[in-house]
């Protein structure tokens, strides 16, 4: 079993999952142990080339895959941009970070301002990953960060219904928002 070691808030070292708990066993212990195990298992089946140098990177990816979508089939999409965008340096740009950084202070809709907040979560700020997970992850996250889907895609843009249109150029992205958000 892989030990988890982490010193920031607790957000993706639990398996979110149903346990069945004896007199006396702490839940958080058996979700802590478990989400080792899956990640473990997950990192050593992991596919070829990806730029992470370790499991926790792997975690953090799916944290922020996770976020970013709860359509099962996009997760590996998004996972294929988000490598290609750190095989790139470039920033994730991705706007679950932005909320997790801000926390409380969070207010719907997210404004262009908050993608100035200063925080090393903050991936409009930052290249790179966030330092740690900014939420717990699904198998379907973890398997994607795991084995992203590669394409040329470097972009993508939410629709009204929840799934993303994704682009290979920033033009392409461009006229994606003025499709998909100016009418929102």
């Amino acid at each position: 079993m892989t030990e988890i070691k982490q010193s920031r808030p607790y957000d993706g070292y639990f398996g979110p999952d149903t346990y069945q708990i004896n007199y006396g066993d702490s839940v958080f212990k058996r979700a802590h142990h478990i989400m080792g195990q899956k990640l473990a298992l997950a990192w050593r089946n992991r596919a070829d080339a990806l730029p992470l140098e370790n499991a926790e990177q792997a975690l953090v990816l799916a944290s922020l895959i996770e976020k970013e979508t709860a359509n099962a089939q996009e997760k590996p999409k998004i996972a294929g941009v988000f490598i290609r965008r750190l095989q790139k340096s470039m920033r994730l740009q991705t706007d679950p970070s932005v909320v997790y950084a801000l926390g409380e202070h969070y207010q719907t809709p997210l404004k262009k301002q908050d993608l100035k907040f200063k925080s090393p979560d903050n991936t409009y700020r930052n290249k790179g990953l966030p330092p740690g997970p900014i939420s717990s992850v699904g198998a379907d996250s973890l398997y994607a960060a795991m084995h992203p889907h590669m394409s040329d895609a470097l972009y993508f843009v939410v629709k009204k219904d929840g799934t993303h249109a994704f682009a290979n150029t920033y033009q392409q992205y461009k006229d994606n928002i003025n499709k998909y958000l100016k009418n929102q």
